[in-house]
């Protein structure tokens, strides 16, 4: 059979499995999106490019409304939020609320990979904690596409550009 090199095999085991495996994506698209949210001038939180499309400001408030959705099932708890945060239109207001939804999901992604296999059912569908997990990190990366575009309709360079990645 093949033999691998000492240090791949010494990466391999280093290298994170479940939970642990996902927490720099999750990082990252944290980070990109309170960037995104402080960028943009208040000004521009009502533009939209057309109007059967969000407004920048209702894109934020729809990913801190589901973060706390998504972070509520994967911790098994109800969820939280009683807030309608597309309906926020003060920038400061906005980027609490993201701020706000992050932090409650973060302690989710600390959660054990033994419970983060345990089954749960969002959607209707079953799958485990991490399956919603990912899928939180999925959505708001889907929802990260529309505030690059916003940024640069507006002139503004977006967070992942700026830090070249």
């Amino acid at each position: 059979g093949a033999t691998v090199a000492p240090e791949a095999a010494a990466q391999q085991q280093a290298s994170p499995g479940g939970v642990a495996a996902i927490v720099p994506l999750y990082n990252r698209v944290k980070d990109l999106y309170i960037r995104s949210a402080e960028l943009m001038p208040e000004e521009h939180y009502g533009f939209q490019p057309i109007s059967t499309v969000r407004t920048y400001g209702q894109v934020l408030g729809h990913v801190a409304n589901e973060n706390y959705l998504f972070c509520s099932a994967a911790r098994g708890e109800k969820n939280p939020n009683a807030a309608d945060f597309e309906q926020t239109t003060s920038k400061a207001a906005l980027v609490r609320a993201l701020r706000e939804s992050f932090a409650y999901c973060d302690p989710g992604y600390a959660m054990s990979e033994t419970r983060a296999l345990e089954e749960v059912t969002f959607f209707d569908n079953k799958g485990s904690r991490l399956w919603v997990l990912i899928f939180n990190i999925t959505h708001d990366s889907e929802h990260y596409g529309n505030v690059v575009t916003y940024l640069r309709m507006k002139g503004l360079v977006p967070p992942s550009t700026q830090s070249g990645m």
